[in-house]
């Protein structure tokens, strides 16, 4: 009971010390990160650092986001429960959640199986179902359901590649963070039209690459 408790009480503190201040005052938003419990999704041994403002180890070298931008990206998404949704790794499952209970369907990719088996299984036990989780490398995006309404790019890529974006619906987002260590770049691009896309800086951050996006150099090549 004072486990369940603390959890609540911490809970309350990252909505209003961490998220609130970060300028989250969607109370959808704000509601659904309440609804559903952080602490189920991470792995075990970071469990009582679920709801702290740090980025969480995951295996492989992986990391969770933090708390805030998981919450910021919500907002900046303006998700629909009409919207078709791609998730660029699925990680813990956590953000794969949020975005599931806010839209029609997501599908989440993850090129490292034991991500996408545990997702699986955290997801069924909290009754979400309209999600597709697959297995695979999606550096370049994620074509089989493709155009998507929503995209979300969980790892950072060190430069801005079209491949993205050019698999949105119009009216369609992508979140996306670009550049390299220490200081990267939130985007979130909007479709405006075939060939026209309109790009807003949302925050700072820093957080791993995805795995096998191209670097700088390899780029100017």
């Amino acid at each position: 009971m004072n486990t369940q408790m603390n959890f609540e009480q911490a809970r309350f503190n990252m909505i209003e010390q961490q998220i609130r201040t970060w300028e989250v005052l969607d109370q959808n938003v704000l509601d659904l990160i309440a609804e559903i419990h952080r602490e189920d999704f991470v792995p075990v041994e970071y469990y009582q650092l679920a709801l702290a403002d740090v980025q969480i180890p995951l295996a492989h070298q992986q990391v969770t986001m933090t708390p805030k931008v998981e919450a910021r990206l919500l907002q900046a998404l303006d998700i629909q429960k009409t919207d078709k949704i791609l998730e660029i790794g699925t990680g813990c499952a956590y953000l794969t959640a949020l975005l599931a209970r806010s839209s029609h369907h997501v599908t989440s990719v993850d090129i490292y199986p034991e991500f996408t088996s545990e997702a699986k299984i955290k997801l069924t036990r909290h009754g979400i179902q309209n999600i597709t989780l697959e297995t695979g490398d999606a550096i370049r995006g994620w074509s089989n359901q493709s155009p998507y309404d929503v995209i979300v790019v969980t790892g950072s890529v060190p430069v801005l590649d079209s491949c993205f974006q050019e698999q949105l619906n119009l009216q369609g987002r992508l979140f996306i963070i670009t550049g390299v260590a220490p200081v990267m770049e939130a985007l979130l691009i909007t479709r405006v039209g075939d060939n026209e896309w309109l790009k807003e800086s949302l925050f700072e951050t820093d957080i791993p690459a995805l795995i096998g996006a191209p670097t700088i150099s390899e780029f100017k090549l």
